[in-house]
């Protein structure tokens, strides 16, 4: 691991796993861009991709055929943390990437012992202690690679789109995470719920916003993610949309939320 740009204090990032079991919410988006702001902020990052399709990947620039060593061989125990790490185009954001071998892990894994914490013991790797932030983007459903990933996070960040059947799916989610914290990750927090594709003509949207904040309370981010059509542009050119349009709104906004979140982390701390 080149580790390039990377301060060596002994650090204890702050491990979160970006989820949603409904698919084209933002999740991937989300973890993509955000990873970037808090990088662009001058944070340490890795960003873990956990879902077999790889699109955490490709949005970083990285091809399916330069993927040699990835997250399939760390959740098996065939390669280190260390081993899977590469550099980004983004200054001080590295990865690892996902392949499609990732979609058999899961049926691999069903009959070993501790299958859930294949991930948690691949983090005693001292290479975490490089990094300020660790974010995982889980895969689009309530599997054991998820299961894996919360077991692992101090944290989760749930990306909502703001659509009808929002809610519905989001009870889900926080009845798994509540399993998860009784059976195997007590210490697990929901990090905070972030409105995407928000889009301020629609009444629907707002009236959702609404009902997620009147259910959620404080913990649905103040900023929310535009719907804005250079984040969905950026990921075929194999960038974050904050290199490719720096000045759009779905920019600023992940800038913003960043911030949102440091503060939320500072209160913590203090607190």
């Amino acid at each position: 691991m080149t580790a390039k740009g990377l301060s060596t204090a002994n650090k204890q990032p702050e491990i979160i796993a970006v989820a949603n079991q409904k698919g084209g919410v933002g999740k991937t988006t989300t973890a993509i861009n955000l990873a970037t702001a808090l990088a662009a902020i001058k944070k340490d990052v890795l960003i873990i991709d956990m879902d077999p399709q790889g699109n955490a990947s490709t949005g970083l620039g990285r091809e399916r055929n330069e993927r040699e060593c990835s997250s399939y061989e760390v959740i098996m125990g065939e390669a280190s943390l260390a081993e899977a790490i590469v550099d980004t185009i983004v200054p001080g954001l590295h990865l690892v990437p996902s392949t499609i071998d990732l979609t058999g892990a899961e049926l691999e894994l069903v009959h070993q012992e501790q299958r859930t914490f294949r991930l948690r013991r691949a983090f005693r790797d001292p290479v975490l202690e490089n990094y300020d932030y660790v974010l995982i983007d889980c895969p689009p459903s309530l599997n054991l690679l998820t299961l894996n990933t919360l077991a692992a996070s101090h944290s989760v960040i749930v990306p909502l789109q703001c659509e009808f059947f929002a809610l519905e799916g989001l009870s889900l989610l926080l009845q798994t995470i509540e399993t998860v914290k009784t059976n195997f990750n007590p210490s697990l927090e929901m990090g905070g719920v972030i409105l995407t594709m928000y889009d301020k003509r629609n009444n629907l949207t707002e009236q959702v916003a609404i009902d997620v904040r009147s259910y959620l309370g404080d913990v649905v981010f103040d900023t929310v993610i535009p719907r804005n059509v250079r984040v969905s542009e950026a990921p075929s050119h194999g960038k974050p949309v904050l290199l490719y349009d720096l000045k759009c709104s779905g920019s600023q906004a992940y800038l913003e939320l960043a911030s949102e979140l440091l503060k939320r982390h500072k209160a913590k701390k203090a607190a």
